[in-house]
């Protein structure tokens, strides 16, 4: 079983899904906002090591979380976490009573060239010289992406409270083999396609300066998610509950969601 940590002892059931792949613990913030309404597990996806890892392999240790705990869950994920969330969702729609996309990743090769030509423009001469310098200089691959995370910050995030995003590790090959493995099954036609059964509700939360294009990532999903809604914030990036000018208004925002949908029968399956 993979590590969880828990936060609340009452309220209905949230699981918040950590990005990278291969970051855990910076969803924290959230589960400790969260844990005064609402019971919340934080699982701590597997981290590299034998077998490459796949999006299979996250999918089956989620299952086997959420099925010790018996109950349909709202779903709340972030960047990569978000892909988790409706991947899971497809394969064990049950589970899903709602589910909240933060920061989304990209599902189709359109989508990715935007965010990557996004994360270019705003990356200066000096700080690519800096990350092209890093495979000299920094031995450890885990390093390496930290650091390049560092560079890149403001490529990401508009105005933060804070630079501690609170990682509890940095898993470098899990990011490298997971994503892979999330492309091969997209360039296949299993993904966003396979999201059609999910009837759950759903909303995605952005922020504008966020790199991954969140009105291309919605219509990617719409056709397979209708019942998507979609909410983005002017001067905010990546992580908008640590972003000066929205944090606020973000929590409100997830916290009404997750109670409104909460309160509501599950989705009936139209077919």
């Amino acid at each position: 079983m993979i590590e969880v940590r828990h936060y609340g002892a009452a309220g209905p059931g949230v699981v918040l899904l950590h990005g990278g792949p291969g970051a855990p613990g910076y969803m924290a913030p959230i589960a400790r906002r969260l844990a005064s309404s609402f019971r919340v597990l934080e699982p701590f996806q597997r981290p590299s090591g034998g077998a490459p890892l796949t999006v299979r392999t996250h999918i089956e240790d989620l299952h086997a979380v959420l099925d010790a705990a018996g109950e349909p869950v709202l779903l709340v994920g972030s960047s990569w976490g978000a892909m988790l969330a409706l991947t899971f969702a497809a394969e064990h729609p049950r589970f899903a009573a709602g589910i909240v996309l933060i920061g989304c990743g990209t599902f189709d090769a359109a989508s990715r060239e935007r965010y990557e030509q996004t994360v270019r423009s705003r990356t200066s001469a000096e700080v690519q010289a800096q990350i092209d310098a890093l495979s000299a200089t920094v031995v450890s691959e885990d390093d390496r992406l930290i650091a390049k995370s560092a560079l890149l910050k403001s490529a990401y995030s508009h105005d933060l409270t804070t630079t501690d995003l609170e990682f509890e590790r940095v898993d470098a090959r899990s990011n490298r083999e997971t994503w892979n493995d999330m492309l091969r099954l997209q360039e296949a036609g299993v993904y966003p396609q396979a999201f059609s059964v999910i009837h759950a509700p759903v909303l995605m939360l952005h922020g504008s300066w966020d790199p991954h294009p969140g009105t291309a990532i919605r219509d990617s999903l719409l056709p397979f998610l209708p019942q998507l809604e979609y909410r983005e914030w002017p001067d905010c990036g990546h992580y908008p509950w640590l972003e000066r000018r929205v944090h606020d208004e973000f929590y409100a925002m997830l916290e009404s969601w997750l109670h409104a949908v909460s309160r509501r029968p599950p989705a009936l399956d139209p077919h």
